[in-house]
């Protein structure tokens, strides 16, 4: 049995612990295979209700009383990003194995100092980049792997959420610095990010303008008080990879009329590829050395290696990403290797994120380093 101590319950919490119980039934695994041994919240009434919620033992305020039990061997972090740093290293230091939502931590130096924590522990950190895990996506990388765009000419990511558009929406962690270290591009913008490595590589160097249509709100809801809000709602990023292809960022959670989409598309001498999560059962791919010239949308669905329930005709959503991405890092736990996204792949993104935040603050191209 694998236990698990979730440390936070608001939105991502409970899809954490919706995945951890769908993946016995995903991929045929005993009923106790994994299990939610206890969660901490802020609140002694929301530790209580979390706790009746996912039906485990414990529910406390103080995440460190978690850390002290002999059957927590994995930690889950879905923590505003200000706590990150401190529960990592607690739990590193204790000997728990962690798997954290992005972004790893509000800084680069943050993130260094969870890195320096959890390598001198000798355990393992998994991200909650669950994007990659689209069957569209897992493609999409075999297909790159193989060379089937050729030489890459072009990229170009976005991710479109309207949750801001209103003026009226109160403050939020997400919008103070503070808290999240940034706005739109290191909080959903880190999924973009992370897809644009898993799928190109390394960022060389990039330059960027950042946006805040909305500069003051309601310090709580209905409230006549407002309050300035210091992070960006939108960025635009030009970009040159390590080989010299060029590519765009745009990332918005103003974008009117927009849902939860994240787009990319990569051009390349020999073919192209292009997946929306609006369509997420399909992938677009043009082949140059095909007679039969346009995009073709490939069936992807819900194609998972070894999953029993559903079969791979039911279409995939957000939810099933969670699952997989949670269940491949305990799946690496289990084999004693490195998960994927893991340690190395969260750096890498916060030091392709405070790139960003530094050619916004001088209107420059940087170099990410």
């Amino acid at each position: 049995m694998t236990g698990i101590a979730l440390i936070g319950y608001g939105a991502m919490g409970r899809a954490h612990a919706m995945a951890y119980r769908d993946i016995g039934f995903h991929y045929g695994l005993p009923a106790d295979a994994i299990r939610i041994v206890g969660v901490a919240t802020t609140r002694e009434e929301t530790a209580r209700a979390a706790a009746a919620e996912i039906g485990c033992d414990l529910g406390v305020t103080d995440y460190r009383r978690l850390l002290d039990r002999d059957d927590v061997h994995v930690v889950d972090v879905c923590t505003p990003h200000d706590s990150h740093a401190e529960i990592v290293i607690a739990a590193a230091q204790a000997g728990k194995h962690v798997y954290c939502e992005k972004p790893l931590a509000r800084t680069l130096d943050e993130a260094e100092c969870i890195a320096a924590a959890v390598r001198a522990a000798g355990v393992q950190l998994g991200l909650t980049f669950n994007f990659r895990f689209f069957p569209c996506v897992l493609h999409a990388k075999r297909l790159m792997d193989e060379g089937f765009a050729g030489r890459v000419f072009s990229f170009h990511g976005r991710y479109f959420r309207a949750s801001y558009v209103d003026p009226q929406r109160p403050m939020a962690w997400r919008l103070r610095k503070a808290q999240a270290g940034g706005g739109i591009v290191i909080d959903s913008g880190a999924h973009l990010v992370d897809l644009t490595h898993f799928l190109i590589g390394e960022i060389a160097e990039l330059r960027a303008v950042t946006g805040t249509p909305h500069k003051q709100r309601p310090k709580v809801k209905g409230s006549s008080e407002m309050e300035e809000v210091d992070v960006e709602d939108m960025a635009f990023v030009q970009l040159r990879a390590a080989g010299d292809a060029l590519g765009t960022w745009e990332m918005s959670r103003v974008a009117t009329g927009a849902t939860n989409d994240i787009w990319f598309e990569v051009r390349g001498d020999q073919g192209a590829l292009r997946f929306t999560l609006e369509e997420p059962n399909w992938l677009y791919a043009y082949d140059m050395r095909s007679a039969y010239k346009g995009f073709v949308r490939i069936e992807t669905v819900g194609r998972y290696a070894g999953q029993l329930a559903p079969d791979w005709t039911a279409p995939v959503g957000v939810p099933r990403t969670h699952a997989e991405c949670q269940y491949q890092f305990l799946k690496a736990i289990w084999e004693r290797r490195k998960p994927s996204p893991g340690l190395d792949d969260g750096l890498r993104a916060q030091r392709t994120i405070e790139a960003v935040y530094r050619s916004a603050a001088s209107s420059e191209w940087v170099k990410v380093v």
